[in-house]
Parts: C-alpha cells; structure tokens; sequence
C-alpha cells in the first residue's frame, strides 16, 4: 500500500511539473518545420531524339495533394498541370545545353515559366554517373496568382543547380535492353536579384531545395519509366504577427514546409534511323 501510495505522489507531482513547464516563447528567428500533404505527381514524357544526338522534350504533369483542400479546379483530377518542352543540345560528351519553357495552370490561372540550362555529365569512381546541372529561370504569370511549387512569383528570376549521382545497371546481355537505374539528386533554387532594393522583403538565402530518391527502369531504348520520391522543402520568410500587446510574436518568421512527394515518370523515345539506340540517354529528371 505505501508502494502504491509513494507510486501515485511521484507520479502525480511528475505530471504537475510537467503541466506547470512555461512554453517557450515564440522565435521568428528559429526555422519552423510544417509538414503539408502527401504530394503525388504522375508525368509523360515523349522525347524525340535528333540525328545528331540532341532531343526534343514535351512533358505533360499532373500535381495533385493527397489529402486536404485542393484547387478550387481540379481539372482532369489534379490541382495543377504542368506541360513542358525541351530541347538540349550536346556539344560533347560530356556538355549539353539547352532551354525550357513550361507551362503551369491551376484554378487561378496560367503561368509561363522559359528556363536556359547548362548541364556537366562525367563518369566517377567507374560505373558511376555524377551530373551537375545549373539553370536560370523567370515566371511571367498574371497578377495575383499562385507560383507553382519550386518557382518564385510574377517578375522573379530564379537560378537553380541540381547534383545527382546514378548507375546504370544492366540485366541481359543486351546493353540496349533491361536495366535498372537508381539515381539520387539534389536541387537548390533560389531568388537571383542583383541589388535589394529598401522595400524589398526579407528572403531566405535559398528559398526551395529538393532532395529525391528514384529507380529508374528501362525496358527498351524506346520505353522506360521511374518511380520516385522526394522531400521537397520551400523556405519561407514570413511576417511576424505579435499578441494583442504588439510585443510577443505569435506566428510568422523562418518556416519550413516540407512536402513528400511521389512521382511516376513514363517516357517513350522516338529514335531516328541509324545507331543511336545506344546513345547515353539522360534521367527522365530532364
């Protein structure tokens, strides 16, 4: 009895203390993490690719949050479509580059995104593929719209550079045939201006990165696709909101929203006649 007695007091002082523990108060100078909805973000691909090595690009997307509100118009299932083309140029076998020019909409309009991309592919450690890509980009989007996730607002350029290391992994005989290719990348994205002018809001210094996983399959040189999955986080700068004295921040400052993602690639490549079956074919992450 005195066991249970001395039990209950320890244990009943232990949960007074911890009712009594203040809340520390609120740092808009600490970073925040906000985990939003499982995002799911299915994508075709048809790459046509030139006599000459190059290739032409159309991707078509669909964004779509698992769960929670979505776009006031859900169109063909999803809150935003994406429709991309591409085209990229090799001048070695090493060097490429190229532009981009993307088209978003969702329930509250249209943005047109065109994108210049310098991209560096070598072999490291043998079989090993490490990839650098480097790409500027400007959002030209109707007043008042949302940006796209990854992308700044109206007027905003942005700069991005992305690393990936992958294996090709063969499983015939044939090395045009059955392979698995896994494949993890790392993008930075952030607001290139020159001079911040005095009413300029604040910015983080990088404002979205993403870091995804994948294994990519190819079932012939014209067919493959790519299950992945991402951590995608956008940096956000906030203002700060205090309590009704004005003087204790409430809310507001450095947040972190992360979004998981899973993404489906498909992609079918139309190759000219001739011996370019074999050509080093780049990740459906274009």
């Amino acid at each position: 009895m005195r066991s249970l007695l001395l039990a209950s007091f320890l244990l009943g002082g232990s949960v007074a203390a911890c009712a009594q523990a203040p809340t520390p108060p609120y740092d808009p100078n600490v970073a925040h993490r906000s985990i939003q909805a499982l995002q799911l973000w299915p994508e075709l691909q048809g790459e046509l690719v030139l006599p000459n090595g190059d290739y032409l690009l159309l991707a078509l997307r669909g964004e779509r949050a698992a769960s929670g509100a979505g776009s006031v118009d859900r169109s063909l299932g999803v809150d935003t479509r994406r429709a991309r083309v591409a085209y990229e140029h090799f001048g070695s076998a090493t060097w490429s580059y190229g532009a981009t020019v993307q088209l978003v909409g969702n329930g509250s309009g249209t943005s047109v995104i065109p994108e210049i991309l310098l991209r560096h592919r070598s072999p490291i450690f043998g079989a090993v593929t490490f990839g650098q890509r480097l790409s500027l980009e400007r959002n030209f989007a109707a007043s008042g719209i949302a940006p796209p996730l990854g992308s700044g607002p109206d007027g905003q350029t942005w700069t991005r550079l992305r690393v990936d290391l992958e294996k090709l992994l063969p499983l015939g005989s044939d090395v045009t045939g059955l392979a698995l290719r896994p494949r993890l990348s790392y993008e930075a994205s952030t607001h290139l201006r020159l001079q911040k002018a005095t009413n300029d809001p604040d910015e983080r210094t990088i404002q979205y990165t993403s870091l995804r996983g994948e294994v990519g399959v190819r079932l012939s040189p014209s067919l493959d696709f790519t299950p992945w999955f991402a951590y995608q986080t956008a940096y956000q700068q906030n203002l700060v909101f205090t309590d009704a004295t004005g003087t204790i921040p409430v809310s507001g400052g450095k947040v972190n929203a992360i979004y998981p993602t899973v993404g489906l690639d498909v992609r079918f490549t139309l190759l000219p006649s001739g011996n370019k079956a074999d050509r080093k074919q780049l990740p459906t992450q274009h």
